[in-house]
């Protein structure tokens, strides 16, 4: 039989997620041995022994290494006893680490693979919701507001940006659209579908404080232009409500007095109602299985 090159190694990652982790971490390994080469071979998504007998035949075969990153005992153990009985290199790179938490915790683990990809998955769909955000703040970038999850439209200070941020930072993707007295909303804002606008409005009185203490922070006087004179407020809000009245197919939140927090929840709510109905319209148009 022959004996591979010790210049020349091929690893093979098995995972019941996607093999990123015994990637990343061979890969580290391997920047000692910068000499060396070394070929990958991935399997993901190994839930099943007859997949595990498969890849060792190939590893006994080419005098392969194998690293694991299983989070099943029962598949780890019959790993490990292949291993011994078809004399291949391998390297449990998740059991130790279940074992050392499992016993500094005393409980045990989920068991449950892929974990570590669908948490990557959301840390990267929250970064790019993000990013969409900030760039769609104050009605930038109208022409791709189709791409929006939520569309977040009213009067100045009605909380459109930080409540923008917030639900970024749950992955939703959120433009924020202001309405300006006499002045004509987008026409791409009807152009959409119609269920991701949410209108907000405020009572006249808390608008009024909210702008009359932002002057003050800003060291404006009060006694010029309309900003903060109570009566032009209470026609601006008039002028929104009008808006809202008009459209009656975007849900309108009041925000006078309520944390981000708690506008937040409602919207996420609705959203997550909304996914659910299309759920069930989906199911009763298929029908029943057989």
């Amino acid at each position: 039989m022959m004996i591979p090159s010790h210049d020349k190694l091929k690893v093979i990652v098995i995972s019941d997620g996607t093999g990123e982790t015994a990637s990343a971490i061979t890969r580290a390994a391997m920047t000692q041995f910068q000499d060396k080469e070394i070929f990958f071979t991935r399997y993901k998504n190994i839930r099943m022994k007859e997949q595990v007998d498969a890849i060792f035949q190939e590893a006994a075969l080419h005098h392969d290494i194998v690293i694991y990153t299983i989070v099943s005992v029962e598949l780890r153990n019959y790993i490990a006893d292949l291993s011994k009985r078809d004399h291949v290199r391998a390297v449990d790179v998740m059991g130790p680490l279940l074992t050392t938490f499992s016993n500094f915790f005393e409980a045990e683990p989920n068991y449950q693979p892929g974990l570590l990809h669908a948490v990557n998955d959301q840390y990267f769909k929250r970064v790019a919701a993000i990013e969409f955000t900030l760039n769609h703040d104050d009605g930038r970038n109208i022409n791709s507001l189709e791409e929006a999850d939520v569309i977040l439209v009213g009067i100045s200070r009605t909380s459109k940006t930080p409540l923008s941020m917030y639900l970024s930072l749950e992955g939703i993707k959120t433009v924020n659209v202001p309405i300006v007295m006499n002045v004509p909303l987008p026409e791409k804002l009807f152009e959409i579908d119609q269920r991701k606008i949410f209108g907000l409005t405020i009572d006249a009185d808390e608008l009024f404080k909210i702008r009359k203490n932002r002057l003050s922070r800003l060291g404006l006087s009060n006694d010029e232009g309309d900003y903060a004179d109570l009566s032009k407020v209470s026609i601006e809000i008039e002028w929104a409500n009008r808006i809202f009245s008009e459209n009656k197919r975007w849900p309108v939140f009041n925000v006078t007095g309520k944390a981000l927090e708690e506008t937040a929840a409602e919207i996420i709510k609705l959203l997550n109602m909304r996914k659910v109905n299309r759920f069930k319209q989906s199911q009763r148009f298929q029908g029943p299985t057989s």
